[in-house]
């Protein structure tokens, strides 16, 4: 069974006046805030998420659990440029654990940046909304 558990942490939250943002709060359910461990960048007005191996990197964001796992991952694969199709993806789906506030961990896809960072602004918060 496809995974149905979703980390967005920028554009893609809840309260974004986007497309996508007011597609998803369609096709799924909040469980609640949540975060993993990675750096947070500003890639242009849309945040990156890079893997961290210090578990002092931390990047908030939010759980949901999509209605229709299979069909939603394809449309928002093709919104985050990383479909089967895509020779140089920006972004990787990955499944990555991921912790509630009440301290549940939980797996879920997210999507991580697949690009250098070396140029970008770090979002040393973790927040993209307080960046």
């Amino acid at each position: 069974m496809m995974q149905d558990h979703l980390f967005v942490y920028g554009t893609l939250m809840r309260g974004f006046d986007h497309p996508m943002a007011k597609l998803l709060s369609r096709s799924a359910e909040f469980i609640g805030p949540a975060r993993c461990q990675g750096r947070l960048y500003l890639v242009k007005h849309y945040p990156g998420l890079v893997l961290s191996d210090d578990p002092a990197d931390v990047v908030f964001g939010e759980l949901v659990r999509l209605h229709a796992p299979d069909t939603s991952l394809v449309t928002l694969d093709d919104y985050e440029g990383c479909g089967p199709d895509i020779a140089s993806p920006q972004y990787l789906r990955r499944l990555l654990p991921v912790t509630l506030g009440d301290g549940t961990v939980s797996e879920a896809w997210t999507y991580v940046y697949n690009r250098p960072v070396a140029k970008l602004k770090r979002i040393a918060s973790g927040r993209f909304l307080a960046q």
